[in-house]
């Protein structure tokens, strides 16, 4: 009360004191007020204003506080954060994938800079006799006994962003970029835009709002999701069920968002809200979603079908087993999300603490495909804070056959990590639809940088095997890899993980199936 007492009185002396030499001197002394009198006039406001305590009691001095609330990340950032610190990547990741993207020198000098006795320290055993691998384009052949026309898929690629989410300049060069360096681009759901359609290979995602091959009550259409399916671009469907960043949760296109170039893309009716359920419509049991993935096989021209979900309740993904050998359908590959996901905008409580983690959800993903004795049938690809060539094989270990990126590839665009991505505020283009922002970032030296991140993430993945001796990708396995787990241990990717088994496990396992 002192306080907004004194800085109110101040403010008024001072115009008093400006409007008397006024007055008794010279009128030019009213042009002072241009600043104690707007000043005076909010400080006499926000001492009877309800809505923020703070301004109330300190009516002028209050801004300061959040002036410096909404510059405290860049703060943070540029001033205070080491380059090991930062959250959810820190600035050596975020500068390595800058380095590789602009093809410029990505050593480091003087050692490490992590501490190797830290908890959760990982590190890869190397081999005294290291290998040459001549190949660098590092792929896998998804399509199983049941898919005519399988698709050879390299084990990077661009993760589900839906355009909407991405501006047209971010989906083009993203595109762009996949045709250079040949590797797959996941659509997201929100359907395939003329931004899409560059050259590049698509993963076409189809989630619960079936944007793209939708009916008019927001029921799938299978005769427009065939006419889009068919096209020879397409070369693999992705049904999402849930994603780590909101799982089980649905989204709304708002109004503002939803133009009539959207609306086209998605199906729907322009300037409307338009919701994303939670669940899907098309089926309601695990053994129902199957013959769903085999109806889409089925209008896709047999091109690889598969499923996207983050992990939860475990006992629902063993379910879906069970109806992979009742009705012997088997997905193409399952795509794995974990909860560290990813570039979605979502409520905290989603982002923080539902869905289970990249690494337990794989593992238990792995083993259960291998329990049932299914695994062979299905490539498994997953998605989570994976950009440099070490996540990436962590996760080949751990059972993966490939990987999604989102964050890493928008860092290759230019991504600053402003975390304003669900703002549409984005200051250099990547997430936003505001023209004035988006048309900065220039798709032909962009995509450039997109390939060059894949092409050097592959060479810095072939180097790290090379070193261990890995000749192929069958060759790297969980035995290989180690985490500091205490002060005094340190065990193995597969006495972490995969312990249970009793046998050794790598990305290719096919043990018999075992009772559950």
């Amino acid at each position: 009360m002192a306080v907004r007492k004194l800085i109110l009185a101040t403010i008024i002396i001072i115009n008093l004191i400006i409007i008397s030499f006024g007055v008794i001197f010279t009128p030019r002394w009213f042009w002072l007020l241009l600043v104690p009198f707007p000043l005076m006039i909010l400080a006499l406001y926000n001492s009877f204003q309800t809505k923020h305590a703070i301004l109330r009691n300190y009516p002028v001095l209050g801004y300061f506080r959040f002036f410096f609330e909404s510059i405290r990340p860049e703060m943070r950032q540029y001033f205070w954060e080491s380059d090991t610190d930062g959250r959810p990547f820190n600035r050596r990741q975020r500068s390595i994938v800058y380095q590789r993207a602009k093809n410029e020198r990505e050593t480091v000098a003087f050692g490490m800079q992590t501490d190797p006795q830290a908890v959760g320290n990982e590190w890869v055993a190397h081999s005294v006799f290291p290998c040459h691998i001549e190949n660098h384009d590092l792929r896998t052949t998804v399509g199983n006994h049941l898919c005519k026309q399988p698709y050879s898929l390299s084990v990077f690629n661009i993760s589900a962003m839906s355009y909407g989410a991405l501006s047209k300049t971010a989906i083009t060069a993203l595109n762009k970029g996949a045709a250079l360096q040949n590797f797959a681009h996941n659509t997201g759901e929100g359907g395939i835009s003329p931004y899409h359609i560059s050259g590049g290979d698509l993963i076409w995602q189809i989630g619960t709002g079936y944007f793209g091959c939708r009916n008019e009550m927001g029921m799938f259409d299978a005769e427009l999701f065939a006419e889009k399916a068919t096209r020879p671009y397409v070369k693999m469907i992705e049904l999402k069920l849930s994603q780590g960043a909101k799982p089980g949760h649905g989204g709304i296109l708002p109004a503002a968002k939803n133009t009539p170039e959207v609306a086209a893309i998605r199906h729907v009716v322009p300037g409307t809200d338009v919701m994303s359920p939670p669940a899907h419509s098309a089926f309601r049991s695990a053994e129902e979603m199957m013959h769903f993935i085999q109806k889409l096989r089925e209008l896709s021209a047999y091109k690889p079908v598969g499923f996207k979900m983050c992990i939860g309740d475990k006992q629902e993904f063993i379910d879906i087993c069970h109806a992979m050998l009742t009705t012997q359908i088997f997905p193409d590959f399952i795509a794995i999300d974990g909860a560290e996901g990813g570039t979605g905008a979502a409520p905290l409580e989603f982002t923080d603490n539902i869905g289970m983690p990249l690494y337990d959800a794989l593992t238990f993903v792995t083993t259960t495909l291998i329990q049932f004795g299914v695994k062979k049938h299905i490539k498994l690809i997953v998605s989570s804070k994976i950009v440099t060539g070490f996540d990436l094989l962590k996760v080949i270990a751990l059972g993966a056959d490939a990987c999604y990126s989102a964050r890493g590839m928008m860092f290759a665009l230019g991504c600053i990590q402003a975390l304003k991505c669900n703002e549409d505020v984005c200051p250099v283009g990547v997430a936003t639809q505001r023209p004035q922002l988006y048309k900065a970032l220039d798709v032909q030296d962009k995509y450039v940088r997109v390939a060059q991140f894949h092409r050097n993430t592959l060479r810095a993945t072939v180097e790290i095997m090379e070193a261990c001796g890995f000749k192929t990708l069958d060759d790297v396995s969980a035995d290989k890899f180690f985490r500091k787990v205490d002060n005094i241990r340190t065990l193995s990717f597969q006495e972490i993980y995969f312990k249970d088994t009793g046998k050794l496990v790598n990305s290719h396992s096919a043990f018999e199936p075992q009772e559950l």
